[in-house]
Parts: C-alpha cells; structure tokens; sequence
C-alpha cells in the first residue's frame, strides 16, 4: 500500500509517498481503507518532532480519517466489511489503509461525503470539551473567538451560537471574517498580523473590549497563542475563562496580575488526553455532535481537497496558517 511517510524531522517538503506492507487487525481491531483524511495543526508539528507525541520512524502523518471497513479484527462486535467509517487515530491516516482499535470508530452517517466525515470529530470534539467542560459555557454568555476561521475556530463559532452564546469572531482577513459571519457569528474584528509592539497590543486590547462591551467575555477560546493572548485576556470578563487550545503563532507568556484583576481561570484545553481518561463523557459529547450534525446546526466547511500525493501541501498550507475551514487529502477513491 502506498503511504505518505517522515523518514526524517523536517516540513512538509520532506514527506515521501512511498509502498508500507498492508497491515491486518489484531483483537479489537478494524482495518480500513482509508478514504480521505483531514489536516490539523499538529499534523505540521509532529513531522517536525514539535508534538506532544513523536512516533517511531518512518510513520505517515494524518489525524482524521473516514474510510471503509475491509476486515474485523478477533473479538469485534457491531461492524463488518464494508461499513463507512470516521475515527481519529493521532498518526497515520495518510496512507492507503490504517489499522485502528474498534472502539475509536464512528459510523459515518448516509449522506455524508468521506471529506465531512473526515472533517468532524478532531475539530468539533476538541472544541465540545472546551466550551462546555473546561469553559463552562451557558446561554446568555459572550464568546470571543480567536483564529475563528480556523476548523476549531469555525466550529467554536458553531458550537458556540447552538449553545447560546453571543459569538464575537476575529480573524485576520476580511475573507475569514466572511467565513465566520456565515458560521452564524454575530460580530467580526480583523485584526493585524503579528508580532505586535506595546501600542499595538494595546489597541487590539481595546477593540476587543470595545466588540465584547462593558462585561468582558465570560469565555474566550484562543487557538491561536502568542501576541494575540495577552490583548484577548485583557478583554475578559469578571470570573471568565481563558481557554487554551493551540499556539500557531507562539507560546505566550502572561503577566499573572490579570487574572487576579479579572479573577479568571486560564484552562488547558487537551482534548486528547481527556478521550483517553474519561471515555464515557467524550461519547457522551460526540453523540452530541452528530445529533447537532444531523439537525444542521454544525456543518464541517470543507474549503479544500488535495490529491493524495499534494498531501505536503496541505500541511504547508495549514502551517502557513492560510487554511478557511477545513483542508482534506483524498486518500482512496
């Protein structure tokens, strides 16, 4: 089977389509062919050995799949060949077929394509958890959405509005802020590109509190990092929550007296680890998603598809930080 491989930490240019022995599932296993895969942010970190987890080379990047299933491995109950399939499986997913533990997969409901199925659960499962476990959204509360253009900002920007906030998204074009308005925000800032001298940190600051009003925002969800977060957690609200989900444009540091000023909570956001911990909830919160798929109150925005050799350029372009919804590799047809 054909695979696109890192043999070695580098960017998207060193990638390598290249022939892997075709896998078979062991116990509790499904082989799928893989259909089309999604690209994420730390789909650019982790051939570069920038990720939280480095797998043993040579391995294929790709976090998202949805597929077929060709074999069911000993002891699988409830799926045969031939059943569609969408799972996330942390690496690997560029390649022909992936094995991967029956408990991770989800049915890809009829009627959608292989590319939203592909596009779902990283996105929307991430930001699920963080809104509702780690930021305690309600209805009624203000949202401030940072890289909402983004696929975990447009799905913020979704999620958001189905649970009843008041959405406030910035992005850094007007293209995005288009994007976002048409994901249901209800107000849009553009702002510049980084870095920012003190003069300009402040006057995002203020247009930030200027968009959100005299109450702050009661959460703010910040995908994005660097000299964006400090501006954004001056704009907070009293006893609001910074969440942290992702750092393409650096890892900030914070002055710590704003958030005895503001008595917030700055909450890590590692959806990951949370599946892994706490199973029942995280089905709990994907059973959600598809019911919110299903009632078109959430759409994955699939803006573009790659040939399965152009997979690099997909990364090169989420790494670019130029993606608008979500980037997809057609893996098999």
């Amino acid at each position: 089977m054909k695979a696109l491989l890192s043999r070695a930490p580098g960017g998207p240019d060193t990638l390598e389509l290249a022939d892997l022995p075709e896998p078979s599932p062991g116990k509790g296993q499904l082989l799928v062919a893989a259909k089309a895969c999604s690209i994420n942010y730390p789909d650019v970190l982790i051939i570069e050995d920038k990720y939280q987890f480095k797998p043993e080379r040579p391995f294929a990047p790709g976090s998202e799949i949805s597929g077929v299933v060709e074999a069911v491995g000993e002891g699988v109950t409830g799926w045969q060949a031939g059943d569609r399939v969408l799972a996330t499986v942390g690496h690997g997913g560029l390649a022909e077929k992936i094995v991967l533990d029956a408990g991770r997969a989800y049915r890809l409901p009829e009627g959608r394509s292989f590319a939203e199925g592909s596009a779902l659960l990283l996105t929307y499962a991430t930001t699920i958890h963080a809104l509702l476990d780690r930021g305690h959204l309600k209805s009624g509360d203000t949202l401030l959405v940072l890289g909402a253009a983004g696929g975990v900002g447009l799905a913020a920007v979704e999620l958001g509005k189905a649970f009843g906030a008041r959405v406030v998204a910035a992005v850094s074009s007007e293209e995005k802020a288009q994007a976002a308005r048409e994901a249901g925000a209800d107000e849009t800032i553009v702002y510049d590109r980084a870095p920012f001298d003190k003069d300009q940190s402040k006057a995002l600051a203020s247009r930030f509190k200027e968009a959100l009003g005299p109450n702050g925002a009661q959460v703010i969800y910040d995908p994005v990092g660097g000299d964006y977060t400090e501006p954004a957690l001056r704009a907070i609200g009293w006893e609001g929550r910074y969440l942290v989900v992702g750092f393409p444009a650096g890892i900030a540091k914070l002055p710590l007296n704003l958030t005895l000023l503001k008595s917030c909570d700055v909450c890590g956001v590692f959806w990951g680890a949370f599946a892994m911990r706490d199973r029942q909830a995280n089905a709990a919160h994907v059973e959600t998603l598809f019911r919110l798929w299903e009632d078109g109150r959430i759409a994955p925005r699939v803006t573009e598809v790659f040939a399965f050799g152009d997979g690099g350029k997909a990364i090169a372009k989420m790494a670019a930080r130029e993606a608008i919804g979500k980037l997809v590799v057609e893996v098999g047809t």
